[in-house]
């Protein structure tokens, strides 16, 4: 079992590397452009240079800024983009978050690979502060898991972040969570823990999901750094916070939204985790405006 001091939500590479992010909007222009942005080539002279603002069109939490320079860098390193708000801050309708200028035909080939992470992470990144504010006043963390977009979870878990949410595991690779199919496969919660036991390499936290009181009383028992309540109703998780007395922190997980999370928190369980972060966001509403040559 970890020490007190690591039983805490695992480490993950937040922001990205600046490798991880080139390859990451490198595959979204090439899906985008194929061989040629056929529209700007045919409209727009090639060395035309023009001006133009990002707006933000709804209240809500920017985030993305760093990807969206990126985005237009990597395509052409002639464009200038100067943010003017910082990642992770609530901007009201109508504010310019950034100012870009440079090539018109490689600001509007890189527009939509740039606008599309942009308006995904800040709506990652506003429904998490919804969240959060909705748990002020309790010790509850609220946390994002591995429901994200295939390929994109670096920057789903970094909106989640920005947003003021912690980190669950990035991946597989950096937490052992035992689940409802791994006990059945092992034949209980006591056998997987036993296997994991016998395995595991040194300093990996490990988790073990339960689904009543029965299954919490037997974890408990057992050298492991974090129970996950899953589907418990409030009783039952007011009733695990009592048996645990703190010594194992809990998380709650499942069928939890902005209507319950607060109820939810007052049970005192440590942690909430919530799929709906990163599986279902609406994006946040984001434009690119051309406003003159320059």
């Amino acid at each position: 079992m970890l020490t007190k001091s690591a039983q805490k939500t695992p480490p993950i590479k937040i922001p990205p590397s600046d490798r991880e992010l080139d390859k990451i909007i490198r595959n979204a222009l090439r899906e985008d452009i194929g061989k040629a942005d056929l529209t700007s080539r045919a409209i727009i002279p090639k060395n035309l240079l023009y001006s133009g603002s990002i707006i933000v069109k709804e209240e809500g939490v920017i985030a993305g800024l760093q990807v969206a320079k990126h985005c237009f860098r990597i395509l052409d390193p002639e464009i200038k983009f100067a943010g003017k708000e910082p990642d992770g801050r609530v901007i009201s309708r109508g504010t310019i978050v950034a100012n870009i200028s440079g090539p018109a035909r490689s600001i509007l080939t890189a527009e939509r690979v740039a606008l599309n992470f942009l308006q995904r992470m800040s709506g990652i990144s506003s429904l998490t502060r919804q969240f959060v504010e909705a748990v002020k006043g309790t010790s509850a963390v609220i946390l994002d898991t591995r429901k994200t977009a295939p390929g994109l979870r670096l920057l789903d878990k970094w909106a989640v972040f920005l947003g003021g949410g912690k980190n669950h595991r990035c991946g597989l690779y950096d937490m052992i969570l035992i689940k409802e199919n791994h006990i059945a496969v092992a034949g209980g919660i006591g056998e997987s823990v036993k296997r994991v036991e016998k395995w595991q390499r040194r300093g990996i936290a490990v988790e073990v999901e339960v689904r009543d009181i029965s299954e919490l009383k037997e974890a408990l028992q057992l050298p492991v750094d974090r129970i996950l309540l899953d589907n418990m109703s409030l009783d039952q998780m007011s009733r695990a916070v009592k048996l645990a007395q703190g010594k194992i922190p809990l998380e709650a997980s499942g069928n939890i939204n902005l209507q319950n999370v607060a109820e939810v928190a007052h049970t005192g369980v440590d942690f909430i985790s919530i799929g709906a972060l990163t599986h279902s966001p609406r994006a946040l509403d984001i434009s690119l405006l051309l406003t003159g040559t320059n």
